[in-house]
C-alpha cells in the first residue's frame, strides 16, 4: 500500500483504495473520473509538498496531500 506523501514525479500509480476519506471529497474524486482502478502519473509536487499535480485521463489535477492521505495506491 502506497500513500499520496510516498510518489515522487515520475511515478505511474494505480488507484487501489479510497480508504477512510470523506464522502464529499470522494464524490469530488468521483466526478473527475477517479475510480478505483484509475492509473494516473505524478506530474509535479509543490516546493513545500503540497499539492501534487497528476495526470489522469488526458486531464490534469491537483491533490492536497491531507484530503488524499487516505487514498491507497499501487505502482503500476
Amino acid at each position: 500500500m502506497i500513500r499520496i506523501h510516498d510518489l515522487v514525479p515520475g511515478d505511474r500509480v494505480r488507484l487501489t483504495n479510497f480508504g477512510e476519506t470523506a464522502v464529499l471529497y470522494r464524490r469530488k474524486l468521483l466526478s473527475f473520473g477517479l475510480t478505483i482502478g484509475t492509473e494516473l502519473s505524478i506530474i509535479r509536487v509543490a516546493p513545500l509538498g503540497c499539492p501534487v499535480q497528476v495526470a489522469l485521463r488526458e486531464t490534469h489535477l491537483t491533490l492536497r496531500k491531507d484530503e488524499a492521505s487516505q487514498l491507497q495506491w499501487e505502482r503500476v
